[in-house]
């Protein structure tokens, strides 16, 4: 497994060529993608070196240890240390999801429950905006419909890294787990007896589509403009500012009201039909390859529901690893990444499965 490190070193090597040279940083969106494709190499050789460094180290251990007894002691630290390196980089070599890289578009929608629901939305979307700020990620809310009690029926918030990251750090390589359905249990504000509801919120996780990912032609849009209303949105505003984009190929529809111009909204509708087209092609890939590529993520039904947030016990479940916390206040006030780590060891161990089968 480990020879395929070697067919990385010359093109590690080009690339650092490559990012040396003015011109390649005039093309912003290619020096973005030339860094992020150094750093996932960068990881893989440096640790392919230590693993090899640690092996050499040991070897002239032993050499030593058979005039000095001493230098025994160290060669078994040396050999674990060895055994260390090569767990990290079989973990790097495991085919990777190419989108991991991206930046990751989020929507979270109401759904049984009601009001109640709807509040929860709202507790989701500010877990998932203190999760980012705890990372230094930026958070752009690019559509909402809020419901009366101040929750949301529907919120789409964009969440871009700053700065180049670490290979499987990137907001859909560690937010892509949190597609599907979450269910809360709790007792709601409109609750007069004090019985505790049980009510859903659905999350949809795309990556962020760039232009040159995926070829929208304007004549397969119907583009149909109308009055902003509604909680939250620009009731007072007179104009047909608000957007609704039809993707007649496909029939995706997108519509977006929070900006005040229709050229505004007409942008941030794009962006997000440009994320649904890039999801939609990606599954389809994955459902044509599912016995190569095993992304939990992927095959996950949506329909069914993947974590429960429990109030009563203060209890956090993610149904598909069988990870379980009694820090629920914690984890919505963004200290989520044990739940996402659960998400991803359990990823990751099926990925290491399938290429030992």
């Amino acid at each position: 497994m480990f020879e395929a490190v070697e067919g990385m070193l010359a093109e590690h090597a080009e690339l650092e060529s490559r990012l040396a040279l003015p011109e390649t940083h005039a093309d912003a969106r290619l020096a973005r993608t030339l860094n992020r494709r150094y750093a996932e190499l960068n990881a893989v050789i440096a640790t392919w070196r230590e693993w090899q460094r640690y092996g050499d180290d040991a070897d002239a251990a032993r050499e030593l240890a058979a005039d000095d007894p001493a230098f025994a002691e160290e060669v078994d630290t040396l050999l674990v240390a060895r055994e260390d390196a090569a767990e990290r980089l079989r973990r790097l070599l495991v085919p990777r999801d190419p989108a991991d890289d991206k930046d990751v578009l989020l929507e979270v929608k109401s759904g049984e429950g009601g009001e109640e629901s709807a509040l929860f939305a709202g507790d989701l979307l500010r877990m998932y905006s203190r999760y980012a700020e705890r990372r230094g990620w930026k958070t752009e809310v690019l559509d909402a419909t809020e419901s009366d009690l101040g929750g949301y029926k529907s919120v789409t918030v964009a969440v871009k890294s700053t700065g180049s990251v670490e290979p499987g750090q990137a907001p859909y390589a560690l937010l892509k787990y949190e597609g599907g359905v979450h269910r809360v249990q709790r007792v709601p504000v409109t609750e007069s007896q004090g019985r505790i509801h049980t009510s859903a919120a659905g999350v949809l996780v795309m990556p962020e589509a760039e232009q040159v990912d995926v070829e929208v032609n304007e004549n397969d849009l119907r583009i149909d403009v109308f009055r902003s209303s509604g909680p939250g949105g620009q009731s007072v505003n007179t104009t047909d500012s608000a957007v609704r984009i039809t993707h007649l190929p496909t029939g995706i529809v997108v519509s977006c009201q929070n900006e005040k111009s229709q050229l505004q909204n007409k942008e941030q509708a794009m962006r997000i039909l440009r994320a649904r087209l890039l999801q939609a092609a990606q599954e389809a890939a994955d459902a044509e390859a599912s016995d190569a590529r095993r992304s939990q993520v992927r095959t996950v039904d949506r329909s069914e529901r993947i974590r429960t947030y429990n109030f009563p016990e203060n209890r956090i479940s993610d149904h598909r690893t069988g990870y379980k916390a009694y820090n629920l206040d914690q984890v919505l006030d963004g200290d989520l990444q044990p739940v996402l780590d659960s998400c991803v060891e359990t990823d990751l161990a099926a990925r290491l499965a399938a290429l030992e089968e």
